[in-house]
């Protein structure tokens, strides 16, 4: 079998380039999380410039949640290797085998929605299928098909009955993730904080920040039915969120401005706040795309191999079919690349 092994190419070592590449998908979150009715004064979402962002937002303890949705959708698209050895853990849990897993994002209580089933629309095939994780007989429910009903379930309980039993909650998934290639999906709940991650038919795994004290190991919860996958902290993909979620929440604080230095006293910071404020006057949507050129490159490198089948198997907890190798592993020959 023929298996793409993934190694990680860049170290996070720029400080900088890995704040400004997590504040992106951040940004994005607190731009979407915007009422719709309040983005359309300004001429909708594509239209809400830096500088107004801070005036039409509306602080909320959700903020935080929304901003990591999109931080793990757009790390595992990215090939993110903190998060994808992670994500594919679990998939493999699910029964799932890809050496690329993908993210839809799919939370259906933000606003566009709409667009957000056109992209899953774009990825998915009519032969998707959606794994619930229950045996029983029959081929899995396909998807894409039923995106529509899906995002009507949200708001309208009624419309969740007519879902098959297997997904009836379904649309409470905040991504899909899965394989392009075998068109294999599962619902994921994505939950800043683990004491609200909660089971519902249809989702299978649920991302998590890793607590103090408590397993770190990818495990297959039997009594909610999910695939408990929590994302490390120290010197992790969780530090550098944080770090960036108190850069934007700063930033936006000074009207969209480089910050006092009581407030951010860090260097590292007050440089991303800097690139920020040189785009106030420009569309939001604009300086995300902007931060993709300031923000880190893609940390994998790929490569193929020809593996055995029986080489794959292993501890459940830990059996993967990707292999990032962190820089201080690689042969002197790899690092510098």
């Amino acid at each position: 079998m023929l298996v793409r092994r993934e190694k990680q190419r860049n170290p996070v070592a720029d400080e900088v380039l890995a704040l400004t590449a997590v504040v992106r998908p951040i940004l994005a979150g607190v731009l979407y999380g915007l009422k719709a009715d309040v983005a359309k004064e300004v001429g909708g979402y594509d239209n809400v410039k830096l500088k107004l962002l801070p005036r039409l937002r509306r602080q909320g303890d959700g903020d935080i949640g929304i901003c990591f949705e999109y931080a793990v959708h757009e790390a595992m698209n990215n090939k993110d290797a903190r998060v994808l050895e992670r994500i594919n853990d679990a998939i493999s849990l699910c029964k799932i085998k890809t050496a690329a897993p993908k993210s839809i994002l799919f939370g259906l209580e933000k606003s566009g929605s709409f667009q957000l089933i056109a992209t899953a629309r774009d990825i998915l095939t009519d032969d998707s299928r959606v794994l619930a994780g229950l045996k029983q007989g029959g081929q899995p429910p396909k998807l894409k098909r039923r995106l529509s009903i899906l995002a009507s379930a949200f708001s309208r309980p009624a419309t969740r009955v007519t879902l098959p039993s297997s997904i009836q909650g379904l649309w409470k998934a905040d991504l899909f993730v899965g394989s392009v290639d075998t068109q294999q999906w599962v619902g994921t709940s994505v939950k800043i904080n683990p004491a609200h991650l909660e089971a519902a038919a249809g989702l299978r795994i649920g991302i998590v920040p890793t607590r103090a004290g408590q397993n770190d190991k990818v495990v297959a919860d039997e009594k909610r039915g999910l695939v408990i996958c929590p994302l490390h902290h120290d010197q992790d993909f969780m530090q550098v969120f944080y770090e960036g979620f108190r850069v934007v929440q700063a930033f936006l604080l000074a009207d969209a401005k480089i910050p006092k230095e009581a407030i951010m006293p860090g260097p590292v910071g007050r440089e991303v706040c800097r690139i920020l404020e040189q785009r106030r006057e420009f569309p939001v949507v604009d300086v995300m795309e902007a931060l993709v050129a300031f923000g880190q490159p893609e940390l994998l490198d790929s490569d193929e191999e020809q593996v055995d089948l029986l080489q794959l198997k292993g501890d459940a907890e830990t059996a993967t079919m990707i292999a990032p190798v962190s820089r201080d592993t690689m042969p002197p020959k790899h690092r510098g690349r």
